[in-house]
């Protein structure tokens, strides 16, 4: 399928964040019913632990009202924690396990060739994302129902989504929210692309005895990992038609999300197109 470049890539520009990685604005993506998600509302990222003073001064001209940051504390103890902006509220809510995985991730940031090999090659890295992707629909209800009540009400909007890398659990996350706007199917792909960008890519931590993560072996290895595919995305979504049979099923049942709280949802979040 060819992919379609949303609106928001190009409304405006980007400012050049130094610590932070993946952000953007998701404004401007238009829904099946003509609208358009509202510029300034809602925003995505990697993680803030190593925003610089710069970057700290420009998130807080945004008037943000709420930090969602979806790592796990084995992510915080490895990246820190996200840098404080006066008069938000921070809200952790993992979305992976910190045991889950310790062993593998370790192997990803030492591991030598052959155990990277072992672990990703011929095909593993990606069946292990894709994998990654269903568990985040099938196992984390709860947490996705929570964060839609969350933003939808009064005083957590504008709200910054954010994980390690702002790929795959923000990514799932931000897909979640634009299917209860109405976002097309189109849109919401296309700004989940937008990750591989070279400038927002995940800079990929390698031990100092490790072979570098720029070698092209390394990085043949490893890229299943750190890109943003959309064979992971339509995972995710053909996991909500296999359970639920649509995503509006999975909205109201598997989220719990009501038709009210769904139409505050699109009155913080949604603006009319002009055009």
């Amino acid at each position: 399928m060819t992919q379609q470049t949303p609106q928001s890539a190009t409304a405006q520009p980007e400012p050049e964040l130094t610590g932070v990685r993946n952000f953007r604005d998701v404004g401007g993506l238009a829904t099946t019913d003509g609208r358009r998600v509202a510029r300034g509302r809602l925003y995505r990222s990697g993680h803030l632990a190593h925003a610089t003073d710069q970057d700290a001064a420009f998130l807080s001209t945004l008037g943000l009202h709420t930090i969602l940051d979806f790592r796990n504390s084995s992510d915080i103890a490895l990246e820190g924690p996200d840098v404080g902006l006066d008069g938000v509220r921070n809200v952790n809510m993992p979305l992976s396990d910190p045991a889950a995985g310790a062993d593998f991730w370790m192997s990803v940031r030492e591991g030598d060739l052959e155990t990277l090999h072992a672990a990703l090659g011929d095909g593993r890295g990606e069946r292990r994302m894709i994998g990654a992707y269903r568990a985040l629909i099938l196992e984390r209800t709860a947490e996705h129902g929570r964060m839609l009540e969350l933003i939808a009400d009064a005083g957590s909007v504008p709200v910054l989504l954010h994980c390690a890398a702002g790929k795959d659990r923000a990514g799932t996350s931000v897909a979640i929210i634009l299917l209860a706007l109405g976002v097309r199917r189109d849109e919401i792909e296309a700004d989940y692309l937008l990750s591989n960008d070279a400038h927002r890519r995940y800079r990929v931590q390698r031990a100092a005895h490790a072979e570098p993560a720029t070698t092209p072996e390394v990085m043949a290895l490893l890229s299943p990992l750190f890109e943003a595919r959309i064979d992971y995305l339509t995972a995710a979504f053909d996991t909500i038609e296999e359970r639920w049979g649509s995503a509006d099923r999975y909205l109201a049942d598997g989220l719990g999300l009501s038709d009210e709280r769904r139409a505050r949802l699109r009155a913080l979040l949604l603006e009319e197109h002009s055009g």
